[in-house]
């Protein structure tokens, strides 16, 4: 097409778009046409969306707050299409209640997907076995916890090109909240696993691994010495392995496991297991790539999405000193875009963050560098591609 046919292409193409009076459209028809190889083509606009997407945010303690700050200021410079509806839950700050328990829940069943920071866990008891966190895991039934270990490009550690995925059910087992004094210094502990909830979380994790293309999923167990419990998990996870016959399917018991994972955690792919293993396992497996800081994580229940840190921790002596690690947060909002269908903006964020990473120049005291949290930030600011 020769440029005197582009242009009177281009012509009536505004011509039309000022008919429809919409402003998008007249963005689009504005861009300059260009004449390569004989061919016409307009440049490719980045993608927006077409409204402003809801979040409920609950920055929770220690560094949440900080981090929380650090995704808006990226999110605002990225112009990226989220309004955030902030709630502060703090068990140990005395702003937990009842009532604002309710309001969290009330947004988060509005706006289905939350970012949300570590609450912390008093030890002490106080009359209420079940922590805020956990009953807010329980009321939205976010049973299945994922954190993909991915190792960091640019930041060498004993092990790299790591790629592996943990998934942990979060609703039962050891974090059931069933604990009662049977006679006096004699604790009761209740450890609660179901089938339905075993079968549950395993057909999450070879659907995972399906529509992610992975080939093996491990189950995570101590079947050998909780015979009926760990048992009854083991046979739920065998039973739908059977209806995934091009998934690998292997078990292995949790202490060998994590001797494996500091050994050889090239050999695992995607792993499923109970409550507590998880926990333990997301923290070993994030120490590998870099530690809490670099390793994001999401929780999912049938309608609701949370997004948060793989390696759950407040960071309590880091508060207001400017030095926690925003990656880890700011890989999690990425991946928050993604659910929501912002793929540009999704890649824009998880892009800057692993360039800032790469170049190897601005780096937290975490991964060996002497950056501020603000200065991260603002790195990954100056590396967004807008």
């Amino acid at each position: 097409m020769s440029v005197t046919m582009a242009a009177a292409l281009r012509g009536s193409l505004v011509t039309l778009v000022k008919g429809l009076g919409g402003p998008r459209w007249q963005q689009l028809a504005s861009r300059p046409l260009s004449v390569s190889a004989g061919l016409c083509s307009a440049e490719a606009p980045p993608a927006r969306a077409d409204a402003t997407f809801k979040v409920t945010m609950v920055p929770g303690d220690g560094v949440g707050p900080e981090l929380m700050t650090a995704v808006k200021e990226v999110f605002k410079a990225g112009d990226v299409p989220v309004e955030f509806e902030e709630f502060h839950l703090s068990e140990v700050q005395n702003m937990a209640s009842e009532d604002k328990l309710e309001q969290v829940l009330t947004s988060m069943k509005n706006n289905k997907v939350a970012m949300k920071g570590k609450i912390h866990t008093p030890m002490e008891f106080k009359g209420e076995l079940a922590s805020y966190e956990m009953r807010l895991r329980r009321k939205l039934d976010l049973f299945a916890n994922v954190v993909h270990v991915n190792s960091l490009q640019g930041y060498s550690t004993r092990h790299n090109n790591l790629d592996l995925v943990i998934i942990r059910e979060q609703t039962e087992g050891e974090y059931s909240s069933l604990e009662h004094e049977s006679v006096t210094g004699v604790i009761e502990c209740l450890k609660i696993i179901t089938r339905e909830k075993s079968r549950r979380i395993a057909k999450f994790a070879f659907d995972y691994a399906t529509k992610k293309g992975r080939s093996k999923v491990t189950a995570v167990h101590k079947a050998n010495i909780m015979k009926l419990g760990d048992g009854l998990f083991l046979q739920s996870c065998a039973e739908v392995a059977q209806l995934y016959p091009k998934i690998k399917y292997e078990n292995i018991i949790i202490d060998n496991c994590c001797m494996q994972l500091v050994q050889n955690p090239y050999q695992f792919d995607v792993l499923v297991m109970p409550n507590l293993y998880g926990n333990i396992i997301d923290n070993l497996a994030a120490g590998l790539v870099g530690g809490a800081g670099v390793v994001p994580g999401e929780s999912y229940s049938a309608e609701y999405a949370v997004f948060e840190t793989g390696a759950r921790h407040p960071f309590a002596q880091a508060v207001g000193r400017n030095i926690a690690n925003p990656t880890a947060m700011l890989l999690s909002a990425a991946n928050m875009l993604k659910h929501l269908n912002l793929e540009y903006h999704s890649h824009m964020v998880s892009d800057a963050v692993k360039r800032v990473i790469k170049q190897g120049k601005v780096r937290t005291g975490d991964l060996g560098g002497y950056a501020t949290s603000d200065e991260f930030t603002r790195a990954v600011i100056a590396n967004l591609a807008v």
